[in-house]
């Protein structure tokens, strides 16, 4: 992930004149960050965890879930496209025609080495400022999942789940939601 440093701040209005190139164009304080299209390794664990919670969502009609590509609005110049999302009822009012405008209750990246950094301190952090409740990273490359909660304005990280201990993700967001990491990485 490629930030460009400039002494002007982007804002949403910018934003929406970036190209449509097929990369992925972030605003986070301002700065613009640029990551390549994803490999298929990642769009699969993508399009795995996705299938998983909209079929709970389907029968249970307690939220809604989305993918890359949707804009998240947090600020005018805090724009981000999380690999997933999901907004409980209480937050689907942030859905718009255009974006989400606010904070999802659950975001989710797959990093990769280019987005390893940003994904694991800057959105973090960012995440944690406005308010996302749980924010999970997926590495594909060593096949585990780190979730972290927040408590008290904080992240906490509650667990670290790995493919090889056969480790289930599960979240009180959506009670009853089990993902077998085999199954998220198969």
């Amino acid at each position: 992930m490629v930030a460009h440093p400039s002494p002007i701040k982007f804002t949403y209005e910018d934003y929406l004149l970036f190209p449509d190139d097929g990369k992925r164009h972030e605003l986070i304080e301002g700065e613009h960050y640029v990551t390549p299209s994803p490999v298929t390794r990642h769009q699969r664990i993508v399009l795995n965890l996705g299938g998983f919670l909209n079929e709970r969502l389907r029968n249970k009609q307690v939220g809604q879930v989305f993918v890359a590509p949707v804009d998240v609005m947090l600020s005018d110049r805090d724009v981000v496209q999380p690999d997933v999302l999901f907004l409980s009822p209480g937050r689907e009012t942030l859905i718009t025609d255009a974006c989400i405008k606010g904070a999802p209750d659950l975001c989710v990246e797959v990093i990769s080495d280019s987005t390893r950094k940003t994904d694991e301190i800057v959105k973090r952090k960012l995440y944690e400022r406005f308010g996302v409740l749980e924010y999970w990273i997926i590495d594909p490359e060593l096949e585990t999942v780190k979730v972290y909660r927040l408590a008290e304005g904080r992240y906490t990280r509650t667990a670290e789940l790995t493919r090889e201990n056969h480790d289930t993700l599960t979240t009180p967001l959506l009670p009853g939601l089990s993902i077998l990491l085999d199954t998220l990485f198969a």
